[in-house]
């Protein structure tokens, strides 16, 4: 796949060659107008030197001085040497037959000059001397005006190449600009539009309209956040769902409460009823009826006390009875997939919140379960801190002195977790199950519960082996 920056790369790569090429072609064009230039100064030599000559030559018949005369001789040698010298210069602008010509009359009017110095007077010879000098200043002047005209030439020539020039250069980087507006302006409007669409609460995902990599790995980058906004979505969904729940189960079990304390009324009052001759079999009866009557009552009252939503209230919790109950509520899970062990003092308390207390072992009790697979062991125990839970193991939270606190561990022999994921299970939202298994909220909660009663959990797992989850937490005030 082709890169975007490939692409503008090349495109003003495209640009710079444009400019550089113009630059040189005019540098190209300024020195052949130099070398012009120069060509013209030659010409212009030697129209001075055809003047100068015509002037000497005036004086000379005039005053007759042999100084005027050698002045003569002079520039006449300057104006063959420049002729000869710059043969190729002065055929350019006039052609070879032409420069001919005037090397012939250069040298007929040297003759007629070295004539007219050694003999007398003479009006004949000095016509003719007059005649060959007009000449020579005729050609001179068609030499000079033919390299103004094309000196003029080249500089128009010059003006308009440099104005098609700028003319092609805008219009290419215009087309250029064009061209990478639609490879990158558009798949980046259309990534707008849908960002809009997002806005607006419509999860649309952005079709790869681009070959660009980088506009390709946007786009996949994007489409993975909407993917994720989706799932995210269906999690708050699912997680007011079970705050509705919640809200339900509190109903129903205010509702079961009253029949069940009729029930359990009634069984007492039939109970007292009940003479000494019936049966023994009649009383086992009643007296089970009334047990599991206040067992019920007692699993309704567990259901309201963690399905209502009340302040932060720290009481003495006396742990081994919170599990005792917790257990209770969960044994149809529990029945038949794991073995729990519990090691709790009788007399163990902790300062805390009951019901969010509650939540922690629940939490921890569901992940284990869903980690032993078909069969294994769960072990629950709790002592007065003597280990420091940071040994060896990963510890989120601050924790509370050793000499005043409570370890508490959760463990299990399930798969364990990955050494890449530890640091991150404790985090919202997160989470290794497939989608509809879980909200990633479990540890989270139970960390800001830990959190919140000033202790710290640590982690120690092993794939495979099992995972262990310790807590601890600040004993109750001597």
């Amino acid at each position: 796949m082709k890169s975007l920056r490939h692409k503008i790369t090349i495109g003003f790569t495209g640009i710079a060659i444009l400019v550089v090429g113009l630059a040189l072609f005019s540098i190209f064009e300024l020195r052949l107008m130099a070398e012009r230039v120069a060509s013209g100064g030659r010409i212009n030599d030697f129209l001075n030197t055809a003047l100068e000559i015509r002037r000497f030559e005036k004086n000379y018949f005039l005053y007759g001085q042999e100084a005027d005369l050698a002045e003569n001789a002079s520039f006449l040698s300057q104006g063959q040497n420049l002729l000869r010298d710059h043969a190729p210069v002065f055929e350019t602008l006039t052609g070879k037959q032409r420069i001919a010509q005037l090397q012939y009359e250069l040298e007929q009017y040297r003759r007629l000059m070295a004539t007219y110095g050694q003999g007398p007077a003479d009006d004949t010879l000095a016509q003719g001397i007059r005649n060959s000098g007009k000449q020579i200043t005729t050609i001179a002047e068609e030499l000079a005006g033919t390299e103004r005209q094309s000196l003029q030439a080249m500089l128009d020539r010059h003006r308009r190449l440099l104005i098609a020039a700028a003319l092609i250069v805008s219009i290419m980087v215009i087309g250029i600009g064009r061209w990478m507006s639609q490879r990158v302006g558009r798949p980046l409007k259309e990534m707008e539009e849908s960002m809009g669409a997002v806005a607006a609460g419509r999860l649309t995902q952005l079709e790869m309209t681009a070959g660009d990599r980088e506009i390709a790995s946007l786009t996949q980058a994007f489409n993975h956040v909407l993917r994720e906004l989706e799932l995210r979505q269906g999690q708050l969904v699912r997680s007011e769902k079970l705050a509705a729940l919640g809200t339900l189960l509190s109903g129903v079990a205010h509702e079961l409460n009253n029949p069940l304390s009729n029930i359990g009324t009634s069984t007492q009052i039939l109970a007292e009823e009940v003479g000494v001759g019936e049966t023994a079999y009649l009383k086992e009866l009643i007296e089970q009826i009334d047990a599991e009557t206040w067992r019920a009552r007692h699993i309704v009252r567990s259901l309201l006390d963690y399905a209502r939503d009340r302040e932060f209230r720290r009481e003495p919790v006396p742990l081994a009875a919170l599990v005792d109950e917790t257990l209770r509520l969960m044994r149809g899970r529990i029945a038949d997939k794991a073995r729990i062990k519990v090691d709790i003092p009788a007399d163990l308390e902790v300062p805390g919140d009951r019901q969010r207390l509650q939540q922690v072992f629940i939490n921890l009790l569901n992940n284990a379960l869903q980690a032993l697979g078909e069969q294994g062991e769960i072990a629950i125990a709790a002592r007065l801190g003597t280990a420091h839970p940071e040994s060896g193991k990963l510890v989120f939270g601050h924790c509370p002195a050793q000499a005043g606190s409570i370890d508490i561990s959760v463990s299990d022999n399930g798969a364990g977790i990955p050494a890449a994921v530890l640091p991150r299970i404790f985090d919202p939202f997160f989470t290794t199950k497939e989608v509809g298994q879980g909200v990633g909220l479990g540890l989270f909660i139970v960390f800001e519960i830990i959190e919140a009663h000033g202790g710290c959990i640590a982690v120690d797992s092993e794939p495979g082996q099992g995972t262990s989850f310790r807590m601890r937490l600040p004993a109750p005030k001597s």
